[in-house]
């Protein structure tokens, strides 16, 4: 945390932050609409504060019972991320009691000052005791879900607890340069000058070794690259857009994919997201790299509502998903999410690759791609698209990060994705 941040408002931020998890929402827009108090310093220091408390949501639910005499959900996330401090940083932990107790009395009016002070302080005295007898309970030694873990361990034997371990811990920051306007080794080389210490990983990765905002990069502003998940990075070029094309992106906010296409080719490119706010945002940031799509606001499974009757050569279906394979950057997915999501989920790939593939021209290429490990959503997922298109064939994905069929999974320099190209007979 900031040396300059009020621990005392972060905290308080951040407990918002939680509540709002809590009652279904996304931490990230949570985050996004928390009032002004405090500044950019206060701000910072609840996002990570927030963010590392909701990767062990479940752990400190179990300690906030634990200590508790009677449940309180006015108290849940106040000490809830209190909690997350203390177990983060026991050498700072009076100071952190301290914060935590006048920022839940400001909060809360003061009604329950005595209280939280004496609950935090218990925890300090029995720290190990409490943590161990939370941490008998697998699921929450896991910090995952129990329907989560054991859906994990049943698709993946040999590889679930390193997913899990990679779930909780901190994503790499990777830029992917644009192209058109910078070279790898020029971005590495502006970093360096700024004292930004960074590596190349791939044909268009940098890859930085301390995360920071995207804005306070040296070219950002100017275009010279995106922030974008070396997995992420494998969707465009597995496409194989070429000049003179006609593309769709089908489900395109937040338009990493989007652009990183545009770099590649000079292609006839329309966005669709039926989020018409996150499609301007698309829109901010092709403006940002030099680029250009035509957009528009629809459900992709209703072409009727946007289609003008001119096939695609290429389609790119980065389908909704459970987002089990991005969970280090999206924490709250594994709260939000439950496990008869992903029936209703993989009904809505399906519905979108079945009305996709009616757009698409004859020797045509489908792009299928989630952010998720879960087989339903993508292995089992194109196999029964397979069994009912005849037309339809399944082209390798040749890309070093899968490991089984298009899977790849969570490692140290990327998330999880999962990628199918399918090719249309002629």
């Amino acid at each position: 945390m900031a040396a300059s941040a009020d621990l005392a408002i972060a905290l308080t931020l951040a407990a918002q932050g939680i509540a709002a998890v809590k009652r279904g929402r996304a931490l990230d827009d949570a985050l996004a609409a928390l009032d002004n108090s405090g500044g950019v310093a206060e701000r910072a220091a609840a996002r990570d504060i927030a963010y590392r408390a909701c990767r062990r949501l479940n752990l400190l639910d179990s300690l906030v019972h634990s200590l508790l005499a009677r449940p309180n959900a006015e108290l849940d996330a106040p000490l809830a991320v209190a909690l997350s401090e203390l177990i983060d940083h026991p050498q700072r932990a009076h100071r952190s009691v301290d914060q935590a107790v006048r920022g839940i009395s400001a909060l809360r009016g003061g009604a329950y000052k005595a209280v939280v002070n004496a609950i935090l302080r218990r925890f300090m005295r029995e720290r190990e005791a409490l943590l161990a007898a939370a941490h008998a309970d697998e699921a929450v030694r896991l910090q995952h879900p129990r329907w989560w873990v054991e859906r994990l361990r049943a698709a993946w034997p040999r590889h679930w607890p390193d997913i899990l371990a990679s779930g909780n811990g901190h994503p790499p920051m990777t830029l992917r340069v644009n192209r058109r306007r910078a070279t790898v080794e020029e971005v590495v080389t502006a970093l360096g000058h700024d004292g930004i210490e960074a590596h190349a990983l791939g044909p268009c990765a940098v890859r930085v070794a301390r995360p920071r905002p995207a804005a306070s990069l040296p070219g950002f502003a100017a275009g010279r690259f995106s922030i974008q998940d070396l997995g992420a990075q494998v969707a465009a070029p597995l496409l194989g857009v070429a000049d003179g094309m006609r593309v769709l992106d089908a489900c395109a906010a937040p338009g990493g994919k989007t652009a990183h296409i545009l770099e590649i080719a000079d292609c006839d490119l329309l966005a669709l997201d039926q989020d018409a706010a996150r499609l301007a945002a698309v829109r901010d940031n092709l403006h940002r790299l030099g680029l250009a799509a035509r957009t528009a606001a629809a459900d992709a499974a209703n072409p009727k509502a946007w289609w003008d009757g001119k096939h695609f050569d290429r389609i790119l279906l980065d389908a909704p998903c459970t987002a089990s394979g991005i969970v280090r950057r999206h924490p709250d997915a594994k709260w939000l999410k439950r496990e008869l999501d992903i029936a209703a989920l993989a009904r809505r790939q399906e519905r979108l690759l079945k009305a996709l593939w009616k757009v698409l021209a004859p020797g045509g290429k489908l792009l299928y791609a989630t952010c998720s490990v879960f087989p339903e959503e993508n292995a089992r997922q194109v196999a029964a698209f397979l069994s009912s298109h005849p037309d339809a064939s399944h082209e390798a994905a040749h890309t070093a990060l899968a490991i089984d069929s298009g899977q790849v999974l969570p490692g140290a320099d990327h998330d999880g994705f999962y990628y199918a190209p399918l090719v249309k007979a002629v």
